[in-house]
C-alpha cells in the first residue's frame, strides 16, 4: 500500500509493508498532525496506538517509515538523530518498520517543527 505525506514545503509518497501496524494505520487515514523535528527526524502524533511488533528495531536506514508506539506517532528519520553513533538513523526507542519512501527522504529536512503534516492513501 502507498501513502502521501505532505507539509507546507513539500511530500514524499512510501510504499508500506502488510503489517498489523501499517494495516492500523491505514484504517485511521486520512490524518493531519503537527510536525515535531528531533535531529533528522520528523515524528508526529497519529492517533493510532498498537502494540511493539516482534522485529521492531531503534536502528534503521534514513529513508524508514516507521511507528513508535511510546508516543502513537509515526516517526521518519532521515540521517542521524541526537542519540546517532556515527551517520546511522537511531529512533528514540524500538519502532515498528512499516516500508520505506519511494523517493529521497532528504527532501524531509524542509519540515519544521510545528509544521501541519498530513497523512492520506495514494
Amino acid at each position: 500500500m502507498q501513502i502521501r505525506i505532505s507539509w507546507p514545503a513539500g511530500l514524499l509518497t512510501a510504499t508500506l509493508d502488510d503489517t498489523p501496524t501499517s494495516k492500523a494505520l491505514a484504517a485511521a487515514l486520512p490524518i493531519s498532525a503537527s510536525a515535531n523535528t528531533w535531529g533528522e527526524e520528523v515524528y508526529f502524533d497519529t492517533g493510532v496506538s498498537v502494540d511493539l511488533e516482534h522485529d521492531a528495531r531503534q536502528v534503521v536506514e534514513p529513508g524508514t517509515v516507521a511507528f513508535w508506539t511510546e508516543g502513537d506517532a509515526l516517526a521518519l528519520p532521515y540521517g542521524p538523530t541526537p542519540i546517532s553513533r556515527g551517520g546511522e538513523s537511531r529512533l528514540a526507542s524500538p519502532c515498528n518498520v512499516l516500508g520505506s519512501f519511494d523517493g529521497d527522504p532528504r527532501l524531509l529536512a524542509t519540515v519544521r517543527d510545528g509544521d501541519p503534516i498530513r497523512v492520506e492513501l495514494v
